[in-house]
């Protein structure tokens, strides 16, 4: 459940609702299927990488993956790959790209939109690779027709009262949520996880997590929805250097933003009245340490995902040192053959495999409803902050009662 501050308070004092999104309109049939964006390269390949798989049974989850877009992202992540899966039917509400999907995952199946494929009964577990504006609304549709769901980030589009509902449907649901987060299975992060796991960090006192991604002219996206909009509406690519190492969440927030040097994504240009290209917040931490955390698309220069922790144990700078001296395995888990790492550090066959098994197995996955949440809505207050000259802010925190 969330923590004491109620959900109305936030609204009240913030003036967020699900209706704050003036989105600007693209013509999407002038998008280009796989754009190439910084960040999806294809980590090289492994020979190792399946070293040591397992299988955990001998049963195919049937899938539905719903979402093409303009990077052909619903087929990047390898589901079509896995020997435990039955890709059922897809979807995308381009028929091109539906068809382009299709081929890619090796489906004959196809649906008109996310809402039709829902009511296939054959299918028990749905990825959605939708605009980010549209990923609450439509796992919330997925759990509802009985389906487990996995999401690409984040986990909701700049609305506290997306977060509870979704928070509510996944707990009243009893099925599987996760959000397809690629920092948590960077090699770094990963390492991190199982280190301070191990007690090898203590609690750590600083975290930094950091998202660089410029683009001098706007990506593609449906209906527009990446044009201008608050670098923090889109933070779990950094907060999950606190977040996804330790599974706690923030607790406070003061953020300062920098109005952007392109044209198009100044506020008077923009349907969010965003004026900010980056955002840097300062969070108090569930430990009570305090991490950094950066967004910028509007900063030349290289681009991606990074982060490091200071522990009162040790630290974690491309490398470990500290106290610690048995570090456990810090090695990502062997992915089965045949799936590839995939774009992002590696992380998109990683995060894929760990949704499936945790549906075999009938465990809740690592990047659950509530490390999504706590990865994400930190990042609206962020933006709220610094709409407000860096004002402090409490933040919202999701987990069992």
């Amino acid at each position: 459940m969330r923590s004491a501050t109620s959900r109305r308070g936030f609204l009240q004092s913030l003036g967020l609702s699900a209706a704050v999104l003036g989105l600007r309109r693209t013509a999407p049939a002038q998008e280009k299927a796989k754009t190439t964006i910084p960040g999806f390269e294809e980590a090289p390949t492994d020979p190792e990488a399946s070293k040591g798989w397992r299988p955990v049974s001998d049963r195919k989850v049937r899938v539905g993956i719903v979402g093409h877009g303009a990077c052909g992202f619903g087929a990047v992540f390898g589901f079509q790959d896995h020997p435990n899966v039955e890709v059922r039917a897809v979807s995308d509400l381009f028929p091109d790209r539906c068809a382009a999907l299709a081929r890619a995952c090796r489906c004959q199946k196809t649906y008109p939109s996310l809402e039709e494929l829902v009511k296939d009964d054959r299918i028990e577990a749905v990825f959605v690779a939708t605009d980010a504006p549209s990923h609450a609304r439509h796992c919330i549709e997925v759990l509802e027709h009985g389906k487990h769901v996995a999401c690409a980030v984040p986990a909701v589009w700049g609305s506290l009262e997306d977060a509870d509902r979704l928070f509510e449907t996944v707990r009243e649901s009893g099925l599987k949520y996760m959000m397809f987060e690629t920092s948590c299975y960077h090699a770094d992060l990963y390492a991190m996880r199982q280190i301070y796991r191990a007690g090898g960090f203590g609690k750590l006192v600083y975290s930094e997590g950091e998202y660089y991604h410029f683009a001098p002219m706007p990506f593609p996206s449906y209906r527009g929805w990446r044009t201008g909009s608050p670098p923090l509406w889109y933070p779990t690519h950094a907060t999950a250097y606190y977040v996804g190492v330790t599974g706690s969440p923030f607790s406070e927030v003061s953020c300062m933003g920098m109005p952007s040097a392109v044209a198009q994504y100044q506020a008077a240009n923009n349907g969010y009245k965003n004026p900010f290209g980056t955002e840097i917040a300062l969070l108090r931490t569930g430990e009570g340490g305090m991490a950094r955390m950066c967004n910028s698309y509007d900063t030349p220069g290289d681009h991606g995902e990074r982060g490091r922790v200071r522990g009162q144990r040790g630290s974690f700078y491309g490398r470990y040192e500290g106290q610690e001296k048995q570090l456990p395995d810090t090695r990502r888990p062997p992915l089965p053959p045949g799936v590839k790492p995939g774009g992002h550090g590696g992380a998109h066959g990683y995060l894929m495999n760990e949704f499936i098994t945790a549906i075999l197995e009938d465990r809740q996955p690592w990047i659950d409803i509530t490390n999504a949440l706590n990865m994400t809505v930190c990042g609206i207050i962020a933006h709220q902050s610094a709409l407000k000259d860096g004002e402090l802010m409490k933040i919202p925190r999701y987990g069992p009662s």
